[in-house]
């Protein structure tokens, strides 16, 4: 069976890239990376991705000013040049506009460092501490136009510990985004993650269930 091709987007050090690489690099994983494309030519992830022989690509936002649809015209052309069938936000640090998600709907995933919808946006770890929540996490979600929003794939929480502080907090949370990222693209490849309106199902051989907390590994 074809493996899905995949595109990740960063602007980093690309941590989670990583994770996606080494996932990739077995062979009973069902997705391949087919390009990595940076809107940061100075990204490490892009030395990450040439250490693995994965194509890598820099279309800088900077070389469009004032012109988003060019910026994301030229990103499209890329990733539709490698093939690519599938898109994972991984530190992509720019807002993609409505035209764009749509152009890529359920074929475009993001990991946000919170448990959705709880704390859309910047600063999660911080806000998860100052709020007094027991238990803070990570998401996979599909993308939709509105910011952090969109049918979740799958999920993972952990314990808020006493001492916490947000960077102690966002190891935990960044060591759990390395684990399940992999996961839900898995499911995704495998064809059992299914969106079904504002939600996804996630089928396992004959029965349906819902995308739950700390899925099986």
């Amino acid at each position: 069976m074809p493996k899905l091709k995949l595109g990740v987007l960063i602007s980093g050090r690309g941590s989670n890239l990583q994770a996606l690489i080494d996932a990739c690099a077995a062979p009973d994983f069902p997705a391949e990376i087919a390009l990595v494309l940076s809107n940061k030519a100075d990204a490490f992830g892009l030395e990450r991705a040439g250490r693995a022989g994965i194509p890598t690509a820099v279309v800088s936002h900077r070389d469009h000013p004032g012109d988003k649809p060019g910026f994301e015209a030229a990103m499209d052309a890329a990733l539709r040049g490698a093939g690519v069938e599938l898109i994972c936000l991984a530190g992509f640090m720019r807002i993609l506009s409505e035209g764009f998600v749509e152009r890529w709907r359920d074929k475009l995933i993001n990991i946000h460092p919170s448990l959705l919808p709880s704390f859309k946006g910047l600063d999660t770890h911080a806000r998860a501490l100052a709020t007094g929540v027991r238990f803070h996490g990570c998401t996979v979600h599909f993308v939709r136009p509105a910011m952090d929003d969109g049918p979740i794939v799958a999920q993972a929480a952990v314990p808020v510990l006493p001492g916490d502080d947000a960077h102690a907090l966002g190891d935990r949370v960044l060591e759990s985004e390395h684990a399940l990222y992999p996961h839900a693209v898995r499911l995704i490849a495998e064809g059992r993650a299914r969106v079904d309106g504002d939600v996804v199902r996630i089928e396992n051989g004959a029965t349906v269930l819902e995308s739950t907390i700390n899925p099986p590994l």
